[in-house]
């Protein structure tokens, strides 16, 4: 049941393994066909076998008597029909292996059941129901079911294809995208984020309590030895492209990955902070979009990262290889260019975009061939903006940048420069347009010096030099070189800047973990000069990848003790043979051929099959076709633009171009170019009257460059990384079997599994063999040691000696071996099992029997005991209804008691409340007495008339009289309760005011205080200011007193002064209405002052009971103190204002008075001297 349940969760494209194992191991021989197996490996090569390590180790031990009892039978690999020597097992096989793997027609594999084998040939249930008949030698041995689940390829039973397959598919369905295959790690890309990352995992394979496989693993690995071996360590990450699809494998993650434990075990100096931020900015100068990868890496780096003594990072060191420089000038349609070029037009600023003149992304030629300019949930601005952080991190200035930021427009630009032609002979030259005019300012130099570096060519023949004008093919082609360069030149300009940043200086110590991130094995439907240069490093890789397992496999063996001498291990120095040999080989033809004037791709073409036809690696084919055999497989190339990308040429006219700019950065690329043209040469490289960008061809520095490596590589202890892409849609959960097949032959998967199988794959400790299979032996073991009980058993089963070997500490077995014991082992555990549960059915049948008999009695008793219970439930309940009924007698007793008792007492209540009756009639006869006699004496005086008086002196009131007399008094009476009642209510509410009063009488205290200060306040002030305006007044007053003298003396002498004094009350008005607006703040002072406090008395009163109020006193007390304030404001700056326009009223009336004063006087003495006269 634990099998269907997880073989649902298999991917469509394996629904045909449902019921296989989901950890097997690799048969190494591939797709079994009628007399062998296909994959490119020789029957010879995959004769040894399936298995390394124990086949059942680790989750084999673990499981329990039962789960071993789980598998359909002991499964045994079946080798090939070839393999004589083995013959002895080959008839066993198929008598035992229930299992097997079958390749349908269209290329899947599916589990199906061998019920009969007859002869050579097999009958097989398929998991429809589906019934065929195959050929035995076709079929392919499947694991245990126990075998499903493990995280290494090396402990499956057998390991061939479809076990791997499977085992990586039930894995990947898990999210477990990690799985061991010996020392190289199998990565999975998800298309998802996997929770299999973080602080808590790091810590957790720091501190080696997670084992499973991972990156985390590898990387401590590393940095482990690394210390404890001081020898400098490399991780080596790869994947392929495939001929149906492109990269998406992962390296780019995985290498990041890497980096991030490292720096997170070997950081708290800083630098590992701008290791890391190296990566944005490598991804976005040389990543770009391609059709089936978002983020794909378009060239190779190889990251050195240097230590200390005490294990923290001191520094690092950046080598890349092989950029594509042609994604610069053409990209095909659905993909983008280099990433950075969107992320400026997207991301640049306002201030930016002026200074480069940017447009948008699709308004360039370069980036618009495409039509593709975003990329599902990706901001390029916000890429953008970590661009530039990244750069200030790794110390790149702000000039810098901008120049850098000015070096991706002027190639943007350059793409927009167009050509018209100039004559009848199709010579052309640039338009002098916007772009043009741009690039010459972004690069600093001048437009006509730009226009015709790309329209004419200078050549020296001799010692004069000619001029040759461009047509349009090589104009645009000149152009796009131009623009290539800068680009290339720029990317190793910024590798620079981070290598100068990164770098060690006095702290190297020689210990360093390098990490390499390159492009796996390359086949497509054409293969160009890209893929030739890649797959020829990968060579060389798989020869290293190769020669040091085969060195690992020699130490085991070495330390173990076993003879090594027969292992034969292949190699593939014949195909780098074919690649490296000198003269004839096809690097030394392809440089060659690009040295002569004429040479052209065909004709290199047919000089490689001119020489090379004899090499057993290589084939001709037509035209300009010719075929490789690699390791992974055979790779047709067409040598079309192998020339041009081989010379990569840059004609001297536009190096002096960049040169003479006034931009430093151009200058430097300059340089770096001359400098370049200037070293030794190998070969005739020399091009009749022209001048190159490098005197190396691409293919001989990059077989410098890959020489420098494998050497590096070859100081160090490797990790080995291989990152597999399940399909091509980047859709998680999906896995097609095809693709993930050829990417595990390509990234050298299955070549572990045949190094492993050549050898004694099956390793076993003495320990665990004798424990696992011990019991099997007749004769008593109990005192024998580990060794002496594995070869007593080799012995019993009479496996062959060329089978196995003895080491020192384990047992080495050939692929097969071990089934024999297996097969045996489960039958033993299942006759164990079946005399077990024979035994147990037979004390569980006794058991029950027991248990019967027990009950039997049980029951018995419980019958027994049922009828006395019966027993001393009626007596008890005798004795229960007796004292029931003593209790109700008692009851009763009291019962009467207590009605006889209440009787009396109702008695003698009754005879007080009469006597009391009694007593309070006669007090009311005397009180009533009293009160008409003082009523009769009041309406003797006031109803004279309603009172008569008898003749025996007696007064005769009225009987209307007396009746509203005695209702009168019965009214007062009531009047005089219910006052009583309302008294006893209010002496209850005066005491919880007073208690209320007393809470808030401190506060309103405070508060009363508050306002009576602000009052006194207001007061000063205004009593200032009536002071003030007293004194001015009493000035006034006098000057008036003269004026009006003066004006009483010349009354009679003329009536102009009149209408003086006339216009002296208007100049008193001003005074007197001065004091009037005195009086009315005054005034108003008082009023504002009473109104607020009765209204702060009132709400007092409210709030502390006295008086009732249908509204809130605290609210109302805030909102009063509010209105206050703002009156107490808008009061004091209205009382300043009057005090200022009285002062400035004051002091223009006394200088007027005076005036006036003078001219009255001078006036009257004129008039008297006129008089006189």
């Amino acid at each position: 049941m634990e099998k269907e349940k997880m073989s649902q969760k298999v991917t469509p494209s394996m629904n045909s393994l449902k019921s296989l194992p989901a950890d097997y191991r690799f048969d190494g021989s591939s797709v079994p066909r009628k007399g062998g197996f296909r994959n490119g490996i020789s029957t010879s090569d995959t004769a040894a076998g399936d298995s390394e390590d124990s086949p059942y180790s680790g989750h084999v031990e673990q499981q329990s008597l039962s789960e071993d009892m789980d598998t359909d039978a002991a499964t045994m690999p079946l080798p090939q029909s070839n393999e004589r020597r083995w013959s002895d097992t080959s008839a066993y096989a198929r008598k035992k292996i229930l299992q097997s793997w079958i390749q349908l027609p269209n290329g899947n594999w599916e589990l199906g059941k061998i019920l009969s084998t007859s002869g050579e040939e097999s009958v097989i249930s398929l998991a429809e129901g589906k019934v065929i008949k195959v050929m035995s030698e076709t079929l392919v041995p499947a694991n245990p079911d126990i075998l499903d689940g493990v995280d290494d390829l090396m402990q499956l039973s057998y390991l061939n294809e479809p076990s791997v397959l499977y085992n990586l598919n039930y894995r990947y369905n898990q999210d477990m995208i990690y799985t061991k295959a010996g020392p190289v790690l199998v990565a999975v890309n998800p298309f998802k984020e996997v929770p299999l990352y973080g602080n808590s995992y790091i810590e957790a394979y720091r501190k080696r309590t997670n084992d499973s496989p991972h990156v985390y693993a590898i990387a401590d690995t590393a940095i482990r030895e690394m210390i404890r071996d001081e020898v400098n360590q490399s991780i080596i990450i790869r994947f392929s492209f495939l001929s149906s699809g492109e990269s998406g494998a992962g390296k780019t993650e995985t290498a990041k990955i890497a980096m991030q434990y490292l720096a997170a075990l070997g950081g708290g100096s800083g630098i590992e902070y701008e290791i890391l931020k190296t990566n944005p900015i490598l991804e976005a100068f040389g990543n770009a979009k391609t059709l089936r990868n978002d983020n794909s890496s378009r060239f190779g780096k190889l990251i050195e990262i240097h230590f200390s003594e005490t294990g923290k990072i001191s520094g690092a060191q950046v080598q890349t290889f092989l950029l594509e420089k042609s994604r610069v000038v053409q990209c095909a349609e659905g993909e983008r260019s280099y990433h950075i070029f969107y992320q400026l037009c997207a991301g640049a600023s306002s201030a930016l975009r002026e200074k480069l003149n940017l447009k948008s992304a699709h308004e360039y030629k370069y980036l618009g061939q495409s039509n593709c300019y975003r990329i599902n949930g990706v901001d390029d601005a916000e890429r953008f903006h970590t661009v530039k952080e990244a750069l200030d991190i790794v110390h790149v200035s702000k000039e810098d940048q901008e120049s850098v930021f000015a070096m991706l427009a002027a190639v943007l630009w350059l793409g927009n420069v167009s050509f018209t032609v100039i004559d009848n002979e199709n010579h052309v030259e640039p338009i002098a347009d916007e772009s043009l005019l741009t690039v010459a300012k972004l690069i600093g130099c001048n437009s006509n010096e730009l226009k015709l570096s790309l329209s004419k060519r200078n050549m020296r023949v001799g010692k004069d030099t000619i001029v040759q004008k461009l047509t349009l093919p090589q104009a645009i082609d000149a152009r796009d070189a131009l623009a290539k360069s800068i680009y290339s030149c720029l990317f190793d300009w910024l590798v620079e800047q981070i290598n100068k940043s990164l770098a060690v200086g006095k702290r190297r110590t020689g210990r360093s973990i390098s990490i390499l991130d390159i492009y796996g094995f390359e086949s497509f439907d054409k293969n160009s000069f890209e893929q030739f240069c890649i797959n020829y490093a990968n060579e060389r890789l798989q020869q290293h990848f190769n020669r040091h397992l085969f060195k690992l496999e020699q130490e085991e063996y070495i330390q173990d003790g076993i003879d090594w001498t027969r292992v034969d291990f292949e190699d593939n120095q014949d195909c780098l043979s074919l690649f490296e040999k000198k003269p004839l080989g096809l690097l030394s033809l392809l440089d060659e051929e690009s040295t002569f004037p004429n040479g052209t791709d065909l004709t290199l073409a047919n000089k490689l099959k001119q020489h090379l036809i004899s090499n057993s690696c290589f084939r001709g084919t037509r035209e300009k076709l010719f075929t490789v055999v690699h390791y992974a497989g055979e790779v047709t190339y067409e040598t079309t633009g192998f020339l041009e990308k081989n010379r990569d040429l840059l004609h001297l006219d536009s190096i002096q171009l960049l040169s003479s700019c006034s931009c430093h950065l151009p200058q430097a690329f300059a340089s770096s170019m001359l400098i370049q043209s200037e070293k030794p040469v190998v070969g005739p490289l020399h091009k009749a009257g022209g001048a190159d960008s490098q005197r190396l061809s691409v293919a001989t520095k990059f077989k410098g460059q890959l020489f420098q490596l494998m050497q590096r590589l070859g100081n160090t202890t490797p990790h080995f990384i291989r990152c597999i892409k399940p399909n091509n849609v980047q859709s998680p959960g999906l896995y097609e079997q095809g693709l993930v097949l050829q990417q595990l032959r390509c990234c050298g998967v299955l070549e572990v599994v045949r190094i492993s199988r050549s050898g004694f794959p099956t390793r076993m400790s003495h320990q665990k063999f004798a424990r696992r299979y011990g019991f099997l032996l007749v004769e008593n073991i109990a005192d024998k040691d580990p060794l002496s009980v594995s070869v007593a058993i080799l012995h019993q089963f009479n496996i062959l000696p060329e089978m196995y070997q003895v080491g020192y500490t384990k047992l080495f077995f050939r692929t097969g071996q071990i089934g024999v014991l297996e097969d045996t082992r489960n039958r033993t555990l299942h006759g164990i099992l079946r005399v077990q549960s024979s035994f147990r059915g037979y004390k569980a049948r006794c058991h029950l029997k027991e248990l019967r008999m027990g009950i039997y009695t049980l029951q018995s008793c419980i019958t027994l005991s049922s009828q006395f219970i019966t027993l001393v439930l009626h007596l008890n309940l005798i004795v229960f209804l007796q004292q029931s009924f003593a209790e109700r007698k008692h009851r009763a007793a009291a019962t009467i008691q207590s009605q006889v008792k209440s009787k009396i007492a109702r008695k003698q209540y009754q005879d007080v409340t009469e006597a009391s009756l009694v007593i309070q009639s006669g007090l009311l006869m005397t009180l009533s007495v009293i009160f008409f006699a003082a009523i009769r004496g009041w309406l003797v005086r006031r109803c004279s008339g309603d009172i008569g008086w008898l003749k025996s002196g007696e007064v005769l009131v009225k009987a209307s009289v007396l009746s509203e007399l005695q209702r009168r008094v019965l009214k007062s009476e009531a009047a005089l309760r219910e006052k009583e009642e309302e008294n006893d209510i209010l002496q209850q509410r005066l005491q919880q005011y007073e208690n209320r009063w007393s809470e808030y009488e401190t506060k309103m205290k405070s508060m009363e205080e508050i306002w009576q200060k602000q009052m006194r306040s207001l007061q000063s002030s205004l009593s200032i200011a009536k002071k003030s305006l007293a004194v001015e007044d009493s000035a006034r007053n006098s000057d008036a007193s003269v004026n009006a003298s003066d004006a009483t003396d010349w009354d009679s002498s003329s009536n102009q002064f009149k209408g003086g004094g006339g216009r002296q009350q208007q100049q008193q008005r001003p005074m007197s209405a001065g004091l009037s607006v005195i009086g009315r703040l005054a005034e108003e002072f008082e009023q504002r002052a009473q109104v607020f406090g009765d209204d702060a008395k009132f709400l007092v009163e409210v709030k502390s009971g006295q008086v009732e109020a249908n509204l809130n006193p605290d609210r109302e007390l805030r909102r009063l103190k509010q209105m206050f304030e703002t009156w107490k404001k808008d009061y004091g700056g209205r009382l300043r204002e009057t005090k200022m326009i009285l002062s400035k009223l004051g002091s223009e009336e006394s200088g007027g008075s005076m005036e006036k004063v003078k001219r009255k006087w001078w006036g009257r003495r004129n008039s008297t001297s006129l008089s006189n006269g």
